[in-house]
Protein backbone atom coordinates (compact mmCIF):
# COMPACT_ATOMS: atom_id res chain seq x y z
CA UNK A 1 0.00 0.00 0.00
CA UNK A 2 1.31 3.49 -1.06
CA UNK A 3 1.05 5.78 1.58
CA UNK A 4 0.18 8.49 -1.03
CA UNK A 5 -2.29 6.73 -2.49
CA UNK A 6 -6.25 8.08 -2.39
CA UNK A 7 -6.66 4.11 -0.61
CA UNK A 8 -4.73 5.01 2.19
CA UNK A 9 -5.62 8.25 2.74
CA UNK A 10 -9.27 6.84 3.10
CA UNK A 11 -8.26 4.66 5.66
CA UNK A 12 -6.20 6.89 7.97
CA UNK A 13 -9.09 9.44 7.66
CA UNK A 14 -11.71 6.59 8.63
CA UNK A 15 -8.88 5.46 11.62
CA UNK A 16 -8.90 8.94 12.47
CA UNK A 17 -12.55 9.72 12.62
CA UNK A 18 -13.08 6.24 14.58
CA UNK A 19 -10.19 7.06 17.34
CA UNK A 20 -11.20 10.89 17.85
CA UNK A 21 -15.05 9.73 17.85
CA UNK A 22 -14.07 6.80 20.79
CA UNK A 23 -12.04 9.08 22.98
CA UNK A 24 -14.20 12.08 22.65
CA UNK A 25 -17.41 10.39 23.32
CA UNK A 26 -16.31 8.33 25.68
CA UNK A 27 -14.32 10.71 28.08
CA UNK A 28 -15.89 12.58 30.87
CA UNK A 29 -12.40 14.78 31.53
CA UNK A 30 -12.29 18.81 30.94
CA UNK A 31 -9.76 18.10 28.21
CA UNK A 32 -11.73 15.67 26.10
CA UNK A 33 -10.62 17.68 22.87
CA UNK A 34 -7.30 17.52 23.15
CA UNK A 35 -6.88 13.77 24.71
CA UNK A 36 -8.91 13.06 21.50
CA UNK A 37 -6.77 14.62 18.55
CA UNK A 38 -3.81 13.56 20.38
CA UNK A 39 -4.73 9.65 20.57
CA UNK A 40 -6.33 10.25 16.96
CA UNK A 41 -3.10 11.71 15.43
CA UNK A 42 -0.78 9.11 17.42
CA UNK A 43 -3.18 6.46 15.83
CA UNK A 44 -2.77 7.20 12.21
CA UNK A 45 0.68 8.34 12.85
CA UNK A 46 0.79 4.86 13.79
CA UNK A 47 -0.72 3.18 11.08
CA UNK A 48 1.86 5.05 8.58
CA UNK A 49 4.58 3.92 10.71
CA UNK A 50 3.56 0.27 10.00
CA UNK A 51 2.41 0.38 6.38
CA UNK A 52 5.75 1.92 5.93
CA UNK A 53 7.40 -0.31 7.98
CA UNK A 54 5.58 -3.86 6.05
CA UNK A 55 5.35 -2.75 2.00
CA UNK A 56 8.89 -1.31 2.73
CA UNK A 57 10.28 -4.17 0.41
CA UNK A 58 7.34 -5.32 -1.71
CA UNK A 59 9.28 -4.51 -4.72
CA UNK A 60 12.77 -6.07 -3.49
CA UNK A 61 13.51 -9.57 -4.93
CA UNK A 62 15.31 -11.37 -3.00
CA UNK A 63 14.06 -13.30 -0.17
CA UNK A 64 15.46 -13.83 3.37
CA UNK A 65 14.09 -17.38 4.47
CA UNK A 66 14.87 -17.87 8.40
CA UNK A 67 13.91 -21.10 8.83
Amino acid sequence: MNIKSTKYLVVAAITFLILFLMNYIGNPAEDKMQRALMTAVAGVMGLTIGMWFVYRNRKDDTHHDFD
